[in-house]
């Protein structure tokens, strides 16, 4: 077996992504291994949302270099966001580099391979297909190992927002075939797989692009359906995609996780209007009560970008006012950094300076902090349906799992844990995560009795 070293940076899909790269370099005899000095070939699977996530791939491909000189046949490729943006540009920056694939071309991997091998060209593949089969497996084959998988169900986005990338690196929507998709996720669910997360840069917009094709929210419902599965999870969504029937679906479909992660960005109308966000604050609240009518337990997540250019400090101050009236469960925030081929890097100045755009990032995490600790002290006492996911990050002897409102838990158990859907009674919290212990079933009963099963 050849060793294949694979690094990912970036988000959910790039993790989707790596799995199928593996699983099809796997094929070829690619067994994975965590250490780089005896792979074979080294693949960067790479993020280019933010600049220091960009930034991190130069760092990286840069130290490889000199392992190269060192072990003569090691083949290095990049592939996902930044190859998409830069393409040969990374050849020429980086000599060592043997190959680039874009987010449309996993599937040329082997290809690609092969002409490194033979010919010793640097092939560079990076055309966007409109065709959804590309983010088929080549084989139709589904594997998977755990208790959870993500499953790909469209890419790209058409908001075409002032400050995003995505559309110049994922392309513009397609979406993949429902029935492919229900026939992937039966079989993961045949393999014992009880959660899927479904993945797509604007996931609630599946099928608009498709004539005849089911909506997110009827898709949802047919997910809801597959026999054997117990959790549905589904990111990134856009606020204008929320419609009233997904909100509906909150309510109604068993298996889909009281949870959502929407991206509001900034709290300020006049800010989400140069980042042509296609909102006001005012729909995006109102969207957000008729979702807590009809769900009262959903925890939200979203992103928040400081320092956009020509934020003010009044600006600012309404960004804070919208954690503290909505208080999110978990938020992910950013200082704005320009990126190549947007629209606001190209018409608007970086004219928030760094230490300005520190601070605010700063008071926007301590905000959120203090909420975060409020809403998890909330659930002390109260029984959750834990699934666990692995050996804890705080603590030996503790696994961690996640919560259906997709709060972390760690708690005393053995990694045979690991897999299980468990009742937890919450008895502590952090910001960042709550401490558990497992209950019997009997105590179970005695909770639910009680009103405190979550």
């Amino acid at each position: 077996m050849k060793k294949l070293y694979l690094q990912t940076y970036g988000c959910q899909m790039n993790q989707y992504d790596s799995e199928r790269i593996a699983q099809i370099l796997g094929r070829m005899d690619y067994e994975r291994t965590e250490h780089i000095e005896t792979a074979d070939l080294i693949l960067l699977n790479t993020c280019s949302v933010r600049d220091k996530a960009e930034q991190k791939v130069y760092s990286a491909l840069g130290r490889w270099k000199e392992l190269k000189d060192r072990r003569e046949g090691v083949i290095i490729g990049v592939g996902g966001c930044v190859a998409q943006q830069e393409g040969v540009n990374l050849l020429r920056r980086m000599p060592h580099v043997d190959l680039v694939f874009g987010t449309h071309n996993i599937q040329k991997l082997p290809q690609m391979l092969e002409q490194v091998r033979r010919s010793q060209s640097r092939p560079v593949e990076i055309a966007f297909y409109r065709d959804p089969s590309y983010m088929d497996d080549p084989e139709g084959r589904t594997r998977v190992e755990g208790a959870k998988a993500f499953v790909t169900i469209m890419q790209g986005c058409n908001k075409v927002c002032s400050f995003c990338i995505v559309p110049h690196v994922r392309g513009r929507e397609v979406s993949r075939p429902s029935a492919k998709i229900l026939v992937e996720i039966e079989a993961l669910a045949r393999q014992g797989v009880k959660e899927v997360m479904l993945l797509g840069q604007n996931v609630n917009s599946y099928g608009k692009t498709s004539p005849g094709e089911l909506s997110f929210a009827e898709l949802l419902g047919r997910v809801n359906d597959v026999a054997g599965l117990q959790r549905i999870r589904f990111t990134t969504s856009h606020p204008q995609d929320l419609s009233p029937e997904l909100i509906e679906a909150f309510a109604t479909l068993n298996k889909l996780c009281e949870h959502l992660h929407l991206p509001v960005q900034s709290g300020s109308d006049s800010v989400l209007t140069r980042m042509r966000r296609g909102y006001t604050r005012d729909e995006y609240l109102t969207r957000i009560d008729r979702l807590r009518q009809r769900c009262p337990d959903v925890a939200l997540s979203t992103d928040i970008i400081v320092g956009f250019p020509g934020e003010t400090d009044a600006e600012f101050a309404d960004t804070l006012e919208m954690l503290r009236q909505l208080e999110y469960d978990e938020i992910f925030s950013f200082m704005y950094s320009p990126r190549t081929q947007t629209v606001s890097a190209k018409i608007y100045d970086d004219d928030v300076v760094d230490e300005i755009k520190k601070d605010r990032l700063q008071e926007v995490l301590r905000l959120q902090k203090e909420i975060s600790l409020k809403r998890n002290r909330q659930g002390i006492g109260n029984v959750e349906e834990v699934l666990v996911d692995g050996r804890s990050r705080l603590k030996n002897g503790q696994v961690m799992g996640r919560t259906r409102t997709n709060r972390i838990v760690n708690l005393t158990g053995e990694e045979t844990l690991v897999g299980s859907l468990l009742p937890v009674r919450i008895i502590g919290a952090t910001a960042n995560s709550l401490i558990g212990e497992v209950i019997t079933a009997e105590r179970v009963s005695d909770f639910q009795s009680e009103g405190e099963m979550a």
